[in-house]
Parts: structure tokens; C-alpha cells; sequence
């Protein structure tokens, strides 16, 4: 009796998508929150369109081909639906490539880089790092830990931290919150920005990307 072996493909993963005129990059799953109003945590991996589940982490060949050429986006921007500094010497690696072809690279982050490998990185960042964009998400700590219930204690200073040395080192600093997100008082987040000598920016709850 003859069978029929069916082979079946997954999907190309997204690597790299395109919002805004913008490059984003998707690079990792791995996070060091858990935010309660992360679209992930409740099944969903969209982002405009894109299904940004990953079957595994691309590599840096793998992320310098789905980009092409960067010249076509205004920014490149690491982001995705984990928290890319985990992956901070690919991090590196990338943007130094793309930064050496006129590129000009963001990072959108949880802050917590510095918290979570021990030691400043901010002077690496700043070799090859524009600009990030920090979710603050909460004018307390103890709102913080409710909303983005971070997996490391401290997390809410850390990432205060974190945003006062990378402006020290150069690079351009947006502290973000989400306006509508519960007992989330805007104008103090925005205070916090200030008091640290970065810029705010507010994002609406439940617009993903």
C-alpha cells in the first residue's frame, strides 16, 4: 500500500516589517516583563498585519537580509514582542553593519539592559545607538510592578537609571507610558521624563505598533 508523506511548511517568519517608514526589527521572543497589556499574553503575536511569532531567533545573515537595504526606511528600529538587549552583542553586530551604510538605528526597550547584565552598557549602546525609546509605563514603582511585573527586583529605578547614563553617553532618550492604562498618571510620567532630562512621548492603549 503506497502512502502519501505531506509535508508541512511553516510560514516565513517575520524578521523585519515595515511601519511608519520604518524598519522594525523583530529579533527575539525572550522578555523581562510580563506585561499585563501585552497583546502576546493573550494569544495574539499581531502587530498591524504582521504575525510576529517566532519558530526560532534569526541570526545576524538572517536579519542583514530580510532589512535589504536600509537607505529605503528612515530608521531602523529593534523592537518586535521581546525585549531586544537581551540579544545585545547581535544587537550590536547589526547596527554596527547598518550604521556603517548611513543607516540611523533606535531601540525600543524595557531599560532594563543594565540591570540585567550586570554592568553599564550604555557606552557600547552609544557607539552604534541613535536613539531608544524606554517604556516607563507607570509613575511609581509600585505600579510599575503591577502593570509590567518585571521577573528582577528593582526594576522601576533600573530602568530610570539606564535612561539618564544612555542620554549621559549621547543618545537621544524617549521615556514612553500608555495613556488609558489603568491609575496611569500621565503628567507624572511625563515629570519623571523631565526631572531626567529625556523626552516623553504618550501611547494609547491597545495601539500596538
Amino acid at each position: 500500500m503506497q502512502t502519501t508523506k505531506q509535508v508541512m511548511e511553516q510560514p516565513p517568519q517575520t524578521v523585519a516589517y515595515r511601519l511608519h517608514g520604518n524598519c522594525y526589527l523583530n529579533i527575539t521572543w525572550h522578555c523581562t516583563l510580563r506585561c499585563r497589556f501585552c497583546p502576546k499574553f493573550n494569544g495574539s503575536w499581531d502587530v498591524q498585519g504582521y504575525n510576529l511569532w517566532l519558530q526560532n531567533e534569526p541570526d545576524v545573515e538572517q536579519i542583514l537580509a530580510a532589512i535589504g537595504d536600509p537607505a529605503d526606511y528612515n530608521e531602523i528600529v529593534f523592537c518586535g514582542y521581546g525585549e531586544p538587549t537581551l540579544r545585545l552583542d547581535l544587537l550590536l553586530e547589526v547596527a554596527g553593519v547598518l550604521k556603517q551604510q548611513g543607516a540611523k538605528i533606535r531601540v525600543n526597550t524595557d531599560g532594563l539592559a543594565n540591570l540585567v547584565h550586570g554592568c553599564d552598557v550604555t557606552p557600547r549602546m552609544a557607539q552604534v545607538v541613535d536613539a531608544v525609546s524606554i517604556s516607563l509605563n507607570a509613575h511609581d514603582e509600585q505600579l510599575y510592578d503591577f502593570h509590567c511585573r518585571p521577573k528582577r527586583h528593582g526594576a522601576f529605578q533600573a530602568l530610570q537609571n539606564f535612561a539618564r547614563r544612555a542620554s549621559q553617553q549621547g543618545i537621544e532618550v524617549t521615556l514612553t507610558a500608555i495613556d488609558g492604562l489603568e491609575e496611569v498618571n500621565i503628567p507624572e510620567c511625563q515629570k519623571i521624563a523631565s526631572e531626567l532630562g529625556v523626552q516623553f512621548r504618550a501611547r494609547h492603549l491597545d495601539q500596538v505598533g
